[in-house]
């Protein structure tokens, strides 16, 4: 029987349902490229539908060969662990049905091309509405998501140095979302001193999310106190038809078997600096305990467009919704939420009385403070991280979670809602910790500033 082909696109999943629509719309646009083949996609948590979901509508048409390819910026967690257990599992269970893993979008010029792009329209735009400024008085800060893998984390840099030089700004800096350093604000705040009059802020982001919200509350924070900077907020990758080429690519790459990803640097074979405990981490996913419950909270204020707000119990208790306290892989204790979303200045929040204080104060309190010195709740098995499959038994799924996962993994999880389960750490798998998560410019940074 000759072989019939399918694409199957693997996306992470957010609790903002705007996310969900824009990533929806790259299987679209694969579908409208490759009309002779059927098209599905599903996510590894929250959002609908689930991987496996996407794999079984390809089954029930006939597929017997997919060519699956992971909807990621660079090769972290997700891309390495979590997208090939779900596919290598759903390969055991289905053996009439080959599964072909492409890879990440990665280091390529047409994402660069179309990150120039976003740059520029900001750049147009802040010229016409605030007044021209030379870009040799400009200050770009590319905004990673952030990863424990630092491969995945300097290909973020590269992404930035390419930037910088081939568009000619004055300076260049690149911080992240979460898990590593510097975050956000410490990154912004550190820029805001190298006496530029303006600073593009560019999330390299493929979707909007509760990260991106994050990313432009944090801008509007450092923008408040330094009133004579231009802060100015590009916007993310979305559905820019280069970016949508680039997809395109990687699902040819597979037919022609030259989808190789980067091992060289990979911190699951390779012993990288400071990463050595990471070494022959188990292949599997994290996201069985959250895969497929939905998205947001029917009855939240965000409609839909979720900025992690419910994550705070004040915001839960005046809109009567269910609060559940941070979890994080990185300490075994509850944590408290690490950020307050409400608006930021520019859209007359709390963040006001920030335009008269001192600068950096807050920064310095957290700088200062100790170290928790709390080990990590989970440990690794022997097996390859980017290997075959491996089987394992997940006990325990009474999972409560709220995680602002500073950990080993590239995670976009910001949920803090209630799924009705009690959470022990029991689950039958372990992983090494992220060795800099008290870090004073990464995630301590985050905390809520009393």
């Amino acid at each position: 029987m000759a072989e019939k082909l399918g694409i199957m696109v693997c996306g992470h999943g957010s609790r903002n349902q705007n996310a969900a629509k824009e990533f929806a719309v790259i299987a679209q646009a694969l579908r409208a490229r490759n009309p002779d083949m059927p098209v599905e996609y599903g996510y590894l948590e929250f959002c609908n539908p689930v991987i496996a979901s996407g794999l079984d509508s390809l089954r029930e048409k006939g597929v017997t060969r997919v060519l699956a390819v992971p909807g990621m910026l660079f090769a972290a967690g997700h891309a390495k662990n979590d997208i090939p257990s779900v596919l290598n599992t759903y390969q055991a269970q289905n053996p009439g049905m080959v599964i072909n893993y492409g890879r990440e979008l990665g280091i390529d010029l047409k994402m660069i091309r179309a990150a120039g792009d976003r740059i520029q329209t900001a750049v147009d735009e802040a010229n016409e509405a605030l007044g021209f400024v030379e870009k040799h008085d400009t200050l770009l800060m590319v905004v990673g998501r952030g990863s424990s893998d630092p491969d995945a984390n300097s290909n973020a840099t590269k992404v930035m140095r390419m930037l910088w030089e081939g568009m000619g700004f004055g300076w260049g800096e690149t911080c992240y979302s979460g898990v590593t350093f510097p975050l956000v604000e410490p990154g912004l705040t550190h820029a805001a001193k190298l006496g530029y009059k303006r600073i593009i802020v560019f999330p390299y982001f493929l979707f909007t999310g509760v990260l991106v919200k994050r990313i432009y509350s944090y801008t509007d924070e450092v923008a408040a106190r330094h009133p004579e900077i231009q802060f100015v907020k590009a916007s993310y990758l979305n559905d820019h038809p280069l970016v949508l080429d680039a997809f395109q690519d990687r699902v040819r790459e597979i037919l022609e078997g030259a989808a190789v990803m980067n091992c060289q640097m990979c911190k699951y074979r390779e012993q990288v600096l400071g990463f050595e405990a990471d070494v022959g981490q188990r292949q599997e996913s994290h996201h069985h305990h959250v895969e497929g419950i939905g998205g947001g909270l029917e009855n939240c204020p965000c409609k839909g467009d979720c900025d992690a707000s419910c994550r705070d119990p004040d915001f839960c208790k005046e809109h009567g919704l269910p609060y559940t306290p941070v979890h994080s892989h990185a300490e075994p204790n509850d944590l408290e939420p690490a950020f307050d979303y409400a608006a930021s200045t520019t859209l007359g929040g709390k963040y006001g009385h920030l335009l008269n204080a001192a600068p950096d104060a807050g920064l310095e309190a957290v700088m200062n403070a100790p170290s928790s010195g709390k080990s990590a709740a989970h440990e690794h098995g022997p097996n390859c991280g980017c290997g075959g499959h491996h089987a394992h038994d997940h006990h325990n799924h009474d999972h409560d979670h709220g995680h602002d996962h500073a950990h080993g993994h590239s995670h976009d999880h910001d949920h803090g809602h209630n799924h009705g389960h009690g959470h022990g750490h029991d689950h039958g798998h372990h992983h090494a910790p992220y060795p800099h998560a008290d870090h004073p410019l990464g995630p301590k940074s985050m905390q809520k500033k009393t």
